[in-house]
């Protein structure tokens, strides 16, 4: 029942560096030879002819893009600017576009550029110096990467057309509650969203019903809405570490959903443990300053079929050690291969 850190461990930093490179970009000395109407900057392999690979070239300017092209990348260049006409052959075709790494503004996204792509699936925009997000009208949109940028606001709206978004990504920006209130109500599709790294007092509103998955991590959240994750029926995986979460911001059974399975609420100001259902999985509540192990946070009964699916619970950095579980803890935390406290 006590630690197997270095396993869990291991596989959270895999993800967290998985999360940068999900996009399928070739070693250029692979690529072989660039068909005829490529750019003399970028390769166009014969034997991937649609795709235009124009990465770490320090590029100041987008090339033009040739008839056929639906996979573009750009990233890691100089690029400041992105003029009107470079993606004319392709307004209908591109698929990805990968902008990642470069030096871009609103300012110097010109008018017949992005807002002419109409078929764009996936939209990388991260590390670069954006003040709003930058939106194609394709409906087609899938997923939407635009972190570490200056974002500031997210006008209500802009995704409402978006019917086919699954995956938002705008941590390491400087966006408020405020700034982003209302701007999810679009995409009913939506599976994944990720708003850590800003300045929010509360988790975003309006997302659909249909979210998964929520990362709100290093925010200034204070407290949640009592029938929050009552509207979110389908949410699994719940992150809002490194927040200012008190007991006093948490109503009764605000985190007693039978959809969750991953609750992450480390690294905040809790004193005690808040109630959870029986269906969670994960529970992640080091560095807050609990200092009393409530087993009714857990269970409410124990019985042959009332019990915890409990299976990793992290108390360490806490006021209390293992001596502060009570002894029916071994019938309600029967699963649970994981509990540690230092």
């Amino acid at each position: 029942m006590f630690p197997l850190r270095l396993p869990l461990l291991a596989v959270l930093i895999s993800l967290a560096l998985c999360q940068f490179y999900d996009y399928d970009e070739q070693p250029v000395p692979m690529l072989g030879p660039s068909g005829p109407n490529c750019d003399r900057e970028c390769d166009c392999p014969i034997s991937f002819p649609s795709a235009m690979y124009c990465d770490s070239r320090k590029l100041k300017a987008v090339p033009m893009v040739p008839t056929g092209i639906k996979y573009l990348y750009l990233q890691n260049n100089q690029l400041e600017d992105i003029k009107a006409g470079v993606f004319d052959n392709v307004t209908d075709t591109l698929r990805w576009l990968v902008l990642d790494k470069n030096q871009l503004t609103n300012g110097k996204i010109e008018k017949g550029s992005i807002d002419k792509l109409t078929a764009l699936e996936k939209l990388f925009f991260s590390f670069n110096n954006l003040t709003e997000p930058i939106i194609p009208p394709s409906k087609a949109l899938e997923e939407l990467k635009m972190t570490h940028n200056k974002l500031s606001k997210f006008p209500s709206g802009l995704l409402d057309d978006k019917e086919n978004l699954t995956s938002i990504n705008i941590q390491h920006n400087q966006l408020t509650s405020d700034a982003i209130g209302g701007a999810f109500k679009g995409p009913k599709k939506l599976l994944s969203l990720d708003v850590s790294h800003n300045k929010l007092k509360k988790l975003p509103v309006g997302v659909p019903s249909s979210l998964e998955i929520l990362y709100a991590d290093y925010n200034n959240i204070e407290s949640i809405a009592k029938e929050y994750l009552n509207k979110l029926p389908s949410l699994r995986y719940l992150r809002i570490s490194h927040n200012k979460l008190m007991d006093s911001g948490i109503p009764a059974g605000a985190f007693n959903v039978t959809s969750l399975l991953e609750l992450d609420l480390s690294f905040n100001k809790l004193q005690s443990i808040p109630e959870i259902n029986e269906m969670l999985e994960q529970f992640y509540l080091q560095a807050n300053e609990i200092n009393k192990f409530d087993l009714a946070s857990f269970c409410k009964y124990v019985g042959p079929l009332n019990y915890s699916r409990l299976k990793h619970l992290r108390l360490d950095a806490n006021n209390i050690t293992h001596h502060s579980m009570p002894a029916e803890s071994v019938n309600c935390l029967r699963q649970a291969s994981d509990i540690m406290f230092e």
